[in-house]
């Protein structure tokens, strides 16, 4: 190929990116003609309604509330909005709140409260738009009575470190928080309408942000599952323990089911997701000469784990590629996780990168029969089978763990690095120090926050 395929690769993830831009989502999913609101084939009449109101919230908050607020015009009345420290956003009729992620603090209880409160404040004859993304479930955070900031805060870290999946960690938020799991809109008299950027496998709008305006199929016994799961039942808060077996006594109200009348006048709307991305990805990579192919959009558990799922499917297409002219793009989504045992930093999409150069390694190193011609010179020069490969991970919302990285790629070139920097791969594994390894020997992906999050994207590709 002309370029290397890290240059490919920028092309490709660039385009996928793009395509879940949060404006771009909206104006592709919305019409507006006169006082007729389509969305998604479905009419509201403007007219209908007194007023028109927004609570926007999660990474994409910004760019959804942008291209919303210029739909609506001056039928909107007010608006609320929780988005990362920063973002640009600004309008006269909302409310701004820079909150905290992953952990909640004080602005994102601020900025619950007040969600609430217009919320309320909403009539029957009103609409109210909530913009949900991926993020809002620590950007818009109000603990019920008799429950902690302190102590929502410590629970999430904990499950966080201890690899808790997105929808364990949101069932627990859900039961202790006086927001989610459709307390908004059980909030609100007005018609609700859910406008939904996705960022779990499956993009169910019960797990999404922990679903605030939607109704919610899990429960306190379920949420105290889940932290005996991880061995903090006992260990945690006191007063999260006490709400708990509260809320299995029927002291504390569940949070809201399928058939509660609230969800007479809520509609929900799938705006965009981890598919629409890895199609854009796909649709580059065929524009850019590749052979692609979307392995799955639905990736999740230990990171680690789901590297060395992924190694067969790279050697299988560096031995194919010798039957092809034509380059390989293997392309796949969804979110891992990681259980924090060591001291390292880094995060799932860096460990994954990782773990596959160690799974490599291994195999090199084991030289099993089958895997003789492909390994034979993997080991001095990073090539598999004579051929050039590339493995990348993003997060396609710029973040990645705790660090300013998005994730990390990895090909020939940076085993030819690894030689002589004395690093050994597998014990910076173990202390999950991922990021560390590719900031010595080159690998690291920034791009800054980018405004919007449907999960992770990986790219294969071989030349």
């Amino acid at each position: 190929m002309s370029f290397p395929l890290w240059e490919k690769a920028k092309q490709i993830t660039s385009a996928a990116i793009d395509a879940v831009r949060p404006d771009r989502l909206i104006n592709d999913n919305l019409k507006r003609d006169g006082d007729q609101l389509e969305i998604q084939g479905r009419t509201f009449d403007l007219a209908e309604f007194e007023a028109v109101d927004i609570i926007a919230f999660g990474k994409a908050a910004p760019g959804m509330a942008a291209a919303v607020t210029d739909i609506l015009g001056n039928r909107l009345r007010r608006g609320i909005i929780a988005g990362l420290p920063g973002f640009a956003f600004e309008h006269p009729r909302f409310e701004r709140f820079e909150a905290s992620h992953p952990l909640p603090d004080e602005r994102s209880e601020a900025a619950a409260r007040a969600a609430l409160e217009l919320a309320r404040r909403s009539g029957p004859s009103d609409l109210l738009v909530l913009l949900v993304s991926g993020g809002g479930s620590s950007l818009l955070c109000a603990p019920l009575p008799g429950i902690s900031l302190a102590d929502k805060m410590c629970v999430t870290r904990e499950l966080l470190v201890r690899g808790a999946d997105i929808r364990e960690l949101n069932i627990v938020r859900k039961h202790l928080s006086a927001v989610k799991g459709g307390r908004l809109a059980l909030a609100a008299k007005a018609g609700v309408v859910n406008l939904i950027i996705s960022d779990v496998v499956g993009d169910d709008p019960e797990v999404i942000a922990s679903g605030p305006g939607y109704w919610d199929s899990s429960t306190f016994a379920e949420a105290v599952r889940i932290l005996s799961k991880f061995d903090y039942y006992e260990a945690g808060p006191a007063g999260v323990k006490a709400a708990f077996e509260s809320g299995l006594a029927g002291g504390l109200e569940e949070t809201l089911k399928k058939n509660d009348a609230a969800f007479d006048r809520v509609s929900a709307f799938l705006v965009g997701c981890n598919a629409v991305a890895l199609a854009a990805a796909k649709r580059e990579a065929e524009a850019a000469g590749f052979q692609a192919m979307v392995l799955a959009g639905a990736d999740s558990g230990e990171a680690r784990d789901a590297a060395a799922r992924y190694i067969p499917s790279l050697l299988a297409s560096v031995r194919s590629r010798g039957r092809s002219d034509r380059p390989l793009a293997l392309i796949a989504g969804g979110e891992h996780t990681v259980t924090v045992r060591g001291k390292g930093l880094g995060g799932r999409n860096q460990e994954f990168v990782l773990a596959v150069l160690v799974e490599l390694e291994r195999r090199a190193r084991a030289g099993a029969r089958s895997d003789r011609e492909t390994f034979g010179e993997f080991l001095k020069n990073g090539r598999l089978n004579g051929r050039d490969w590339l493995v990348l991970s993003l997060g396609t919302d710029g973040v990645d763990g705790p660090t300013e990285a998005a994730g990390a790629w990895a090909g020939p070139a940076t085993l030819v690095k690894l030689q002589p920097s004395g690093l050994n791969l597998a014990v910076r594994l173990d202390d999950n120090d991922s990021y560390n390894v590719f900031k010595k020997i080159g690998g690291l992906i920034v791009t800054g926050p980018t405004g919007t999050n449907v999960m992770d994207l990986r790219l294969i590709l071989v030349d």
